[in-house]
């Protein structure tokens, strides 16, 4: 029992020492601007979708710039969720670091009452020895021929009187005997009794230490999770602050080849304007245009604004997204007027329909892994003039498709089915 006492007083040492460091260090987690992650979407996808939005408003801006772009919005985008994880786990830590307390207070006091009734049980013990003493005398004294001495007595006795003195005597001694005998089962009943208290005590107080010392494990887990959670936000913020040095450091390049695409642009609208007006172009008959490739799209045509170096740029078409070497379908019935390599347009076909509006109609198609016709050759409404790819200034597979009236690109939902099939 001494032995218990002592492995107790070493194993609550050592969890006090514990639960103060842990307390200390836990309430020492940071968390910047912690903000609440939106639970619907996990933080996979939004990184994703940022990324992907980065990339598509950086298609004409040099690789470096959008590899950078793509690692900024990446972290920016797990940046809230990874400081809110930080919150929570200070939280955490805080709250298995008072159940901790909590539990080891349980089991001090689990421990005193036992310590209590481990010491009654002794005392109790050392009653019981002291009244089977007592009988082990009296069981001596009667193996030894006690009786026949008491016999002795009253035959020794000189009259009645004194017969009736000496058989008093007699009775006392033999009534303090059974007292004591008394006194022996009494004390055996105790003693069980507190020996049965004194095994649930130390039951309960073994079950509180072990509580105590789960709940100090959970709270060192705690503290763990939240140093990885506040090392995750700063690997964030470093990844961040990289990928805006980068970024920076291509603002020239940025800007220039966004200039190459301005006259890229202008190029083309001067090629394909009036060309049905030197070409002798008809008027066009083909109703709605047909989807040229089957797909889902990834981005809208319009002037969109680069936030990462501050510049409004057109994107003169629709992105139809579709695995590569999907076959590319010409929308409408006419002459090719463009077949060849156009800068950030990488393999890029014009087709132009005739006169719509007044004014001369044709559709472009940018990205091609693969051409399948050259200039001044007549396709049909559905002929295959190509395959998607990712040529030039591409960042995936995919159709860039344009609708141009007089070379001035208009917006191709316009004029392509609703379904987008």
């Amino acid at each position: 029992m001494e032995f218990n006492r002592r492995r107790h007083r070493r194993s609550r040492a050592a969890l006090a020492v514990c639960l103060s460091v842990l307390c200390s260090a836990g309430l020492a987690v940071a968390a910047p601007g912690a903000t609440l992650a939106d639970p619907s979407q996990s933080d996979a996808k939004k990184a994703a979708r940022a990324a992907d939005r980065a990339e598509a408003i950086l298609e004409d801006a040099t690789a470096t710039a959008r590899n950078a772009a793509r690692r900024l919005e990446v972290a920016t985008a797990a940046l809230p969720a990874a400081q809110n994880k930080v919150a929570v786990s200070r939280g955490v830590v805080a709250a298995a670091s008072v159940q901790a307390a909590t539990a080891r207070r349980k089991a001090d006091v689990a421990r005193e009452k036992y310590d209590t009734t481990a010491a009654r049980f002794e005392a109790a013990a050392g009653r019981v020895q002291d009244a089977r003493d007592r009988v082990d005398d009296i069981a001596a004294a009667s193996y030894m021929g006690g009786n026949f001495a008491a016999l002795n007595v009253l035959v020794g006795a000189r009259g009645p009187q004194d017969a009736m003195d000496r058989l008093g005597m007699v009775d006392q001694v033999m009534q303090n005997q059974q007292e004591d005998v008394d006194d022996l089962m009494v004390a055996q009943r105790l003693a069980r009794v507190e020996q049965d208290r004194a095994g649930l005590a130390q039951r309960a107080a073994e079950d509180a230490e072990r509580e105590a010392a789960d709940k100090l494990a959970a709270a060192r887990d705690a503290q763990a999770a939240a140093q990885r959670a506040r090392a995750a936000v700063i690997k964030l913020a470093q990844s961040r602050k990289a990928a805006l040095r980068v970024a920076r450091s291509q603002r020239a390049a940025v800007l220039a080849k966004y200039e190459q695409a301005k006259a890229e642009e202008a190029r083309i609208q001067d090629a394909l304007r009036g060309w049905d007006d030197k070409n002798g172009g008809g008027s066009y008959v083909g109703g709605a245009l047909l989807m040229p490739v089957h797909g889902w799209k990834t981005s809208n045509f319009g002037t969109r604004y680069d936030p990462y170096y501050h510049v409004w740029q057109l994107h003169a078409g629709t992105d139809i997204a579709a695995p590569g070497g999907t076959p590319i379908h010409a929308a409408a019935g006419g002459r090719v007027i463009r077949a060849g390599w156009n800068g950030g347009y990488g393999k890029y076909t014009c087709i132009a329909h005739g006169k719509k509006q007044g004014r001369s109609f044709s559709t472009c198609y940018g990205h091609q892994s693969q051409i399948n016709v050259h200039p001044g050759e007549y396709v049909r409404r559905g002929e295959v003039i190509g395959r998607v790819g990712t040529t030039g200034a591409s960042t995936g597979y995919h159709l860039h498709f344009e609708t141009r009236f007089d070379g001035v690109p208009k917006n191709p939902l316009n004029y392509l089915p609703s379904c987008f099939c």
